[in-house]
């Protein structure tokens, strides 16, 4: 049962994990951007 379920369960968790750390960067890009925008805008 195990060594059936290995592939594919690690196929979607590797996924799972690759879409996470995309939306995490895209997320860290974003506020960072908008970070460096508010510091720049003259206050």
């Amino acid at each position: 049962m195990m060594s059936m379920m290995n592939g594919p369960m690690m196929g979607v968790m590797m996924a799972g994990g690759g879409v996470v750390l995309l939306l995490v960067l895209t997320l860290l890009v974003l506020s960072l951007m908008a970070l460096v925008k508010f510091l720049r805008s003259p206050r």
